[in-house]
């Protein structure tokens, strides 16, 4: 039976869409059964993000409405052959879907997968709260930018009304030069402020997009173990910024 987790935020710009994507590859990558299903309904851009767009024939909304079947509706990735996509709507946002109908679906597809990953819109306004009563655990993803953490901290505090089985932390577009110069808090320090336990670091690396190389690529396979294990080994984004050489390399990031 899949585990349901939902990939919310308190605001948008964090990365959500791309670290539940990124999730999602490393997870398949790993021999594990994965559906990527869009709850944001108006700004639904999972299928972008994986590069499927034009592929997509039906949508959550068609399943619901009975056009289709759930697994109709799920797109294969060509690259990553155990990930899905299943979009949300694309042509009538203002639409209205009850939480009862999306959780149906996504329970529906629940006994053929390991992994059913939520994305969510940001904030907390009825589309949060529709995507979050279909999940079994929650992982909010934030920056360490002050605004990030508040609007975190808020979605956190609602997240604990609901009888989850577990809200973790991914903090991402994380500056290891800035972190290693104690120009930004670290992960660790906003775990402690958030009250939830850290579960992915994510470097900033423009070099990441769906199973590229990189240091984000090495962060994403931390955060998979982390879920599938219920590990807790986190990513050193300051690691190679430590020390004489380190020192250079922070005075050169810092110059670019």
């Amino acid at each position: 039976m899949a585990r349901k987790i939902v990939f919310t935020s308190g605001k948008g710009g964090v990365g959500k869409t791309t670290v539940a994507a990124d999730l999602g590859v490393c997870l398949a990558q790993a021999g594990e059964r994965v559906v990527l299903a869009d709850t944001d309904f108006g700004l639904n851009n999972i299928d972008v993000v994986c590069g499927v767009e034009d592929r997509i024939h039906y949508d959550i909304v068609d399943a619901i409405e009975g056009r289709c079947r759930a697994r109709q509706a799920l797109v294969r990735h060509p690259q990553f052959p155990n990930l899905y996509i299943l979009a949300s709507n694309r042509t009538d946002p203002d639409k209205y879907i009850s939480p009862q109908a999306v959780r149906l679906i996504l329970d529906s597809l629940a006994s053929t997968f390991d992994y059913i990953l939520i994305d969510c819109p940001a904030g907390i306004e009825s589309g949060f709260h529709r995507a979050v009563a279909s999940a079994e655990e929650a992982v909010v993803v934030t920056t360490p930018h002050v605004s990030s953490l508040r609007d975190a901290d808020k979605t956190i505090a609602v997240l604990r009304s609901y009888r989850l089985k577990s809200v973790d932390l991914v903090v991402n577009m994380v500056r290891g030069d800035m972190m290693a110069d104690g120009e930004i808090l670290s992960p660790r320090e906003i775990s402690d402020i958030l009250k939830t336990p850290l579960i992915g670091v994510i470097p900033q690396d423009d070099g990441i997009f769906l199973g590229e190389a990189g240091s984000a690529k090495r962060a994403f396979r931390m955060l998979a173990n982390n879920v599938m294990r219920g590990t807790r080994k986190i990513y050193n984004a300051a690691g190679k910024y430590g020390g004489f050489f380190g020192s250079i390399r922070r005075s050169l990031k810092k110059n670019l």
